[in-house]
């Protein structure tokens, strides 16, 4: 949903489940990690990366979710419990099955079909999950001075991770204006304007 448009109940949930129902089961389960000198692997998102439209409130959720994992790395190192973030890209998932409309008097509504195509893009040639599985199960099982602190999965994950750090994340912001509609919803306002001024 577009950052406006969310309601704060949703912010919340999205947040219980995905900052802080993890952040309250590593605190529960962190002894018997210590003991087995475990790992944690916590499933995080290109949309932590990447300014992905209409969906700030997951983003958000997923960046605390980075953040949090990258310092729980470092202060859980010298009892040599790792951390792997999983920087995941497009996954077959039910992650877009809830019907999402824009609300009456949204800012939006100019670019309705833009935003609906927005709400199953991650589905878009998103890679099956079993192989997404097997590839995070793969590097979880390597040697605990092989573990890496971000594994990049899923569809589209390489390219953003290339884009990011060769290129630099202003392409994002280039780019994804004009995806989803909102470069063009710029140009209608503006047309209005010129015609109402």
């Amino acid at each position: 949903m577009p950052a406006l448009d969310v309601e704060i109940s949703e912010i919340r949930t999205t947040f219980e489940t995905n900052l802080f129902s993890i952040m309250m089961l590593t605190q529960s389960l962190t002894p018997l990690l210590i003991s087995a000198k475990g790992l944690i692997i916590n499933i995080g998102s290109v949309a932590a990366i990447i300014p992905y439209v209409f969906g700030s409130v997951y983003n958000a959720s997923k960046a605390a979710l980075h953040a949090y994992s990258s310092t729980l790395r470092l202060e859980l190192e010298p009892f040599d419990v790792r951390v792997m973030v999983v920087v995941t890209g497009g996954v077959e998932s039910r992650i877009a099955r809830t019907k999402r409309v824009l609300p009456e008097g949204s800012l939006y509504v100019e670019i309705e079909s833009d935003f609906e195509r927005r709400v199953s893009h991650s589905q878009e040639g998103a890679i099956g999950n079993t192989d997404y599985a097997r590839g995070v199960v793969r590097e979880a099982l390597k040697a605990p001075t092989r573990t890496k602190k971000w594994v990049w999965r899923g569809n589209r994950s390489a390219l953003i991770r290339f884009v990011w750090i060769w290129v630099g994340g202003w392409v994002f912001d280039w780019v994804l204006p004009g995806m989803f509609g909102l470069r063009r919803l710029g140009a209608l306002l503006r047309g209005m304007e010129r015609k109402r001024g």
